[in-house]
């Protein structure tokens, strides 16, 4: 009986137990933090990209045109490496162009779309913030006539 008082009024190592019991929703949240952080920081990267590719299409920069017309491989090119320096592998499937769209019911504009699925160190943690893994983007910009 008087060991039983000892081992429960003991407290020497209600320190130990009470970090067990908080170091885990701890550890999700941290890691929770920075894969969300950065999908969203990928989202808006891929975004920023299809608006920097859509006005080189339309405005016929040095990197989207062959000669002096538009090339749809340069674009690609141009995307991907692009997408690479910003640390998001894209391949040539990733990138729908289109030079001769419409917007908003409007024609004359150059369409940039692109899909991309975010790959996680925690993709069930990652799914479960966001609902899903995969990422789209798309630009539209007025052609140069």
């Amino acid at each position: 009986m008087r060991g039983l008082r000892r081992f429960f009024g003991d407290d020497t190592g209600a320190s130990a137990v009470e970090f067990a019991l908080v170091v885990v929703p701890l550890l999700l949240f941290i890691f929770g933090t920075v894969e969300f952080s950065r999908l969203m920081w990928t989202r808006q990267s891929m975004q920023s990209l299809a608006i920097e590719a859509a006005r080189c299409m339309g405005i016929l920069q040095p990197q989207c045109i062959s000669g002096t017309t538009y090339n749809a491989a340069n674009t690609r090119n141009y995307v991907i490496s692009r997408a690479g320096k910003l640390g998001v592998p894209l391949t040539s499937s990733d990138i729908a162009l289109n030079n001769s769209d419409s917007c908003k019911s409007v024609s004359g504009f150059s369409t940039v779309t692109i899909t991309y699925t975010f790959s996680s160190v925690a993709p069930r943690l990652v799914t479960a913030l966001t609902g899903s893994t995969n990422l789209s983007a798309s630009a539209c910009f007025p052609n140069n006539v």
